[in-house]
């Protein structure tokens, strides 16, 4: 679908499913399942109440988020003629425009295409109210926007993937993707530079700033992780261990589940050595490489992640959406899976969560499809990547090489 005709038709359907949203979330039309609108309410308003205060919740094991995530907390106090719970639902709705806005603009001119403002159209209601029952749409939206920003201005780039870094961490990986030479020393000096100014000036401003990093290191094996289908089978035979709310999720504690969590971070730590070989031995930057690299990454600390909170999809969903703004992107496929995967994970959080608590054979059935179906994106991802990018690497994925006057640097918005 082309031109202002799909844009239209794209921004229409967003209007019409986020309205059904923030009827769901705010309770004018209620869904069957449990309440997941909670953390609202009641965590992240109290969070709210401290950081009023003067001080971060680090006495709350729950809070594990950077320092900028008092932001997202305190942001309902920008609407005080709502609610707290209906002035952040708004917020979440605004963030989620902004972000088809950027994918609206970003998608016209030569070489684009309003592909991936559908995929997020499409992916942010698959996984029901979650979606804006969390701030990681505000995440997202900056993610989003330091993405294509740095297609032109990669200092503007670096600066907003620290502001991302520091609302949720994961945000620092989508640099992983700029160009070599320039590109590289611009927006990732500017994401140095931002991010030690930010945590200096929040650790002076307000204690606890640093907290997060210690709730991080205790966590355990989430039920939804895919290590915890280690823990899915071995109940079906007889494993003494239990599932308990633990540091903020549903976890399994018993036998051999700190050997499984170790396991997990060793996962992770082979991911980022992929891609520190991938980063060395990349040669051919296309325009849709730093999409396509960030959408990797993502994947790659997602699925090997030891805890994979349903919200975690929005992630995947905003930067495959970006990924397939550009139509050389290789990215459609695993973008297809992610899309999928989403689906399942609203049908198994909050509509089937009592049966992966149990681990019966629904509960076990859902988590094998929606953690195959990231493996199987990921890895798909990650091969590709390769493929387009390292020289002498077989091309075997249905297109070409990178066109050489593409190599070394990204093609601007609107070029």
């Amino acid at each position: 679908m082309r031109g202002s005709t799909g844009a239209r038709l794209a921004a229409a359907a967003w209007a019409l499913t986020r309205v059904a949203l923030l009827c769901f979330v705010t309770k004018v039309i209620t869904l069957p399942g449990p309440d997941v609108t909670s953390d609202v309410s009641v965590i992240y308003h109290g969070w709210s109440e401290v950081l009023r205060t003067g001080t971060y919740p680090s006495s709350d094991v729950t809070w594990q988020y950077p320092p900028l995530a008092a932001l997202a907390v305190l942001s309902p106090a920008l609407l005080p003629f709502l609610d707290y719970a209906s002035a952040f639902f708004v917020l979440a709705c605004v963030c989620d425009g902004l972000v088809l806005a950027l994918l609206l603009y970003a998608g016209r001119g030569g070489g684009r295409s309003v592909a991936g403002a559908w995929v997020w159209v499409a992916g942010v209601p698959l996984l029901g109210t979650t979606a804006y029952a969390r701030y990681d749409v505000m995440v997202t939206a900056v993610a989003v926007a330091a993405l294509l920003a740095g297609l032109r201005h990669p200092r503007v780039m670096g600066v907003l993937a620290a502001v991302g870094a520091l609302l949720k961490v994961w945000p620092a990986l989508i640099l992983a993707g700029t160009a070599r030479g320039r590109r590289t020393r611009l927006a990732w000096t500017a994401a140095a530079v931002t991010t030690a100014g930010l945590l200096v000036g929040c650790t002076v401003a307000m204690p606890g700033a640093l907290a997060f990093l210690g709730s991080q290191r205790d966590r355990g094996t989430e039920v939804e992780s895919l290590g915890a289908l280690v823990f899915h089978v071995a109940r079906q035979f007889g494993w003494q261990g239990r599932v308990e709310l633990h540091y903020g999720s549903m976890e399994f504690l018993g036998p051999h589940v700190p050997l499984v969590s170790a396991l997990a971070l060793g996962l992770s730590v082979l991911a980022f050595g992929w891609l520190l070989v991938w980063r060395l031995r990349a040669r051919d930057f296309g325009a849709s490489t730093p999409a396509d690299a960030a959408f990797a990454a993502v994947l790659l600390f997602t699925t090997t992640s030891r805890v994979i909170s349903p919200q975690y999809m929005l992630w995947l969903v905003g930067l495959a959406a970006v990924c397939l703004v550009f139509r050389d992107s290789r990215m459609v496929l695993p973008a297809g899976l992610v899309l999928l995967a989403t689906g399942i994970t609203q049908w198994e959080f909050p509509l089937g969560f009592t049966h992966v608590v149990t681990s019966d054979a629904t509960g076990v059935t859902l988590m094998f499809l929606r953690n195959g179906l990231l493996v199987a994106a990921t890895l798909l991802a990650c091969r590709r990547l390769w493929r387009r990018t390292v020289p002498g690497a077989a091309r075997g994925d249905g297109g070409s090489a990178v066109r050489p006057d593409l190599g070394r640097e990204a093609a601007p918005v609107g070029s």
